[in-house]
């Protein structure tokens, strides 16, 4: 039960005549919204699953065994229909009389801020400013058009043409920036910084690279300074810090003279003097003669894909 609302189901997917065999993780009792999982990823029976569930609002996702099984469907209120579900409430264990183990269990409580496009009481004493409003594109140039906005998202929509690229209306020069994104499968994105609003920002400035590098697409061929959060053609990251494909990533971006740090999920992953980098001549032996600009624009460079990003936020350090 989450919030005192049945219910994260888990049952033996042998029991066909009960219809478990759609498998576990499904929102058992929603009527109006989806309540059966996507997939089937329950393990045999006598071996261990792993489940990680996440809860913001009334939206919920199920990851069992590494396999998004819910992707952030919402919960209804069992007990009261016709209303959302309660803002708080217990989470429980139930059994119908069988035995079932249980072990390894943690929580880690998120504020409820997060995902509002609000910032926190110490971002706000420490200098922070939102990017996006959380409403419409405000505050962003540039092609615009490729971009919507959804219930507090920034999408780049490849219905729309895919984004291209747009930018923030100021400029910054030594800042950090943080952000959460989404991927789909094999999207590809990328971070402009300190860029003009004209040009490939990859090679005018700088692009940080956003892009689902597990993808079988990319397979065989992808260059390491290609890897997500890279300074593309520059300063390869380190990868294998992705949240898998449909959940939410939480990204840092400090930029202080020509260091550039990029921390994913909490890992650093990019900590580089980009001078160093590039010199003799950078990784992937092109010019990039916008490398070293002291300020710019900061932008979301699209290429087709679909791509989600919401908490947009950045504080100046200059």
């Amino acid at each position: 039960y989450l919030r005192g609302s049945p219910q994260v189901q888990i049952w033996d997917t042998a029991r066909t005549e009960s219809g478990a065999q759609v498998g576990s993780g499904g929102l058992y009792n929603n009527q109006k919204h989806p309540s059966k999982p996507a997939k089937v990823a329950d393990r045999p029976v006598g071996q261990w699953n792993t489940f990680q569930i996440i809860m913001i609002g009334e939206k919920v996702t199920v990851i069992l065994n590494g396999e998004i099984v819910v992707d952030n469907v919402v919960m209804e209120n069992y007990w009261e229909r016709d209303k959302p579900i309660y803002p708080t409430g217990q989470i429980e264990l139930q059994s119908h009389g069988s035995r079932l183990y249980f072990r390894n269990i943690y929580i880690r409580e998120i504020p409820r801020e997060q995902g509002t496009n609000t910032l926190t009481d110490p971002e706000k004493t420490e200098g922070f400013e939102l990017l996006f409003n959380g409403k419409d594109m405000s505050g962003w140039v540039g092609g615009v058009a490729g971009y919507r906005v959804e219930d507090g998202v920034m999408i780049c929509d490849p219905l729309r043409g895919g984004g291209g690229n747009i930018y923030t209306e100021g400029e910054y020069g030594d800042f950090v920036m943080r952000f959460e994104f989404r991927l789909t499968p094999g999207a590809n994105n990328g971070l402009g910084i300190r860029a003009p609003l004209e040009g490939n920002a990859a090679y005018v400035a700088m692009e940080l690279q956003i892009l689902d590098d597990t993808s079988p697409r990319y397979r065989g061929w992808l260059k390491d300074w290609q890897h997500h959060g890279s300074i593309y053609g520059v300063v390869p990251a380190q990868p294998g810090h992705l949240k898998p494909v449909g959940l939410w990533n939480c990204q840092e971006v400090i930029a202080r003279g020509r260091q550039i740090t990029v921390k994913l999920n909490g890992r650093t992953i990019v900590d580089a003097d980009i001078e160093k980098a590039s010199t003799p001549k950078t990784i992937d032996g092109q010019d990039h003669p916008g490398l070293l600009r002291p300020s710019g624009h900061i932008g979301f460079l699209g290429h087709g894909d679909q791509v989600e990003f919401r908490n947009l936020r950045v504080k100046r350090l200059d």
